[in-house]
């Protein structure tokens, strides 16, 4: 049996990282089947801290324990803070408090307390570089596979860096990987890069054609398609450019086509892609990337949203190729 603290806190700014790390824990902690008896979930606007030891205290039926928790608790736990000190110094071995904040200071008793009778998980959003090996440990910890740093790399630069949904990807490519023991880059290319970089292939190469119509077309069928596009569309943008632009510097300096398809990965219609980089140069390439960099700031501060903003990029990148 799985040994456990009686207390966790899990503190982060990142809302949707917490809730996640909340998730996994209550998995490994509470099986399916001991939810209606084994767990508690409570609003901290709506119960007391008497009902939250009542619940701690409540002998377990039908499991080994009796799990609580509390979601967005910071206010619940200023206003009981002096009743939450003396659980800490006494906590009911059979039931186990979940406590999720904002932040948790180190400097107070309960922060003092907590190493004694539980365990603080700090939750932060990796930064881009470690994401690739956040993925591997997640792929290896969650399903016991494995992931190269290749397709780790490949992952995020389809997905993004929004670490909840490269998780929820990863659960993706694990099922669809079956009983094999290694993610590989075939399967994210076929499961996640077939739709969401073909779509965006396709969108490209309507821009380059000058058929603003067509284009936009391609683009909301992207959207209409799969619903995880509003948070992938601009990575899979941002992938092809960036790929068009490593190719182009590879092709100015005399490297061999074939050799550029092997280095890069590029798969589908090669003769499509290289037919986009004779029209395009590479600083309209790197311009491409530079706004999509600001439409993603822009999608993350909330000042636009990922179809409009896309749309927009695509009607001014048709705009230089229109000959009517």
């Amino acid at each position: 049996m799985k040994r456990y603290k009686p207390i966790y806190v899990i503190a982060g700014k990142e809302e949707s990282l917490v809730n996640e790390q909340c998730r996994r824990m209550l998995d490994e902690l509470v099986e399916p089947s001991e939810r209606a008896t084994g767990l508690f979930k409570a609003d901290p606007k709506e119960v007391t801290a008497a009902d939250i030891l009542d619940e701690l205290r409540t002998a377990p039926f039908l499991t080994d324990k009796r799990v609580v928790v509390i979601k967005g608790a910071d206010d619940f736990v200023s206003q009981n803070r002096e009743i939450l000190e003396k659980y800490f110094d006494n906590p009911c071995p059979t039931g186990v408090l979940i406590l999720t904040v904002n932040s948790w200071p180190g400097n107070t008793k309960l922060a003092r307390k907590l190493p004694k009778v539980g365990k603080l998980v700090s939750v932060t959003q990796p930064k881009a570089s470690q994401l690739p090996g956040r993925l591997v440990q997640y792929a290896s910890d969650a399903y016991s596979k494995g992931l190269s740093k290749d397709a780790a790399e490949l992952l995020v630069e389809l997905t993004g860096d929004d670490l909840v949904l490269l998780y929820s990807e990863i659960d993706k490519l694990a099922l669809f990987a079956d009983s094999e023991k290694t993610i590989t880059t075939g399967h994210i290319e076929k499961l996640i890069g077939h739709n969401r970089i073909f779509g965006a292939f396709a969108v490209i190469d309507k821009c380059l054609a000058g058929d603003a119509g067509a284009a936009v077309e391609r683009l909301r069928n992207m959207f209409a398609s799969d619903k995880s596009t509003e948070f992938s569309v601009v990575g899979a943008f941002a992938f092809h450019f960036r790929r068009m632009f490593n190719a182009k510097v590879l092709l100015e300096k005399g490297v061999r086509q074939a050799e550029i398809i092997n280095q890069l990965r590029i798969w589908g219609n090669k003769d499509s892609f290289f037919s986009q980089l004779r029209k395009m140069s590479l600083k309209q390439i790197g311009d491409g990337i530079q706004q999509l960099a600001e439409i993603d700031y822009a999608i993350k501060t909330g000042r636009t949203k990922p179809q409009v903003a896309i749309e927009q990029l695509v009607l001014r990148l048709t705009a230089v190729y229109d000959t009517h």
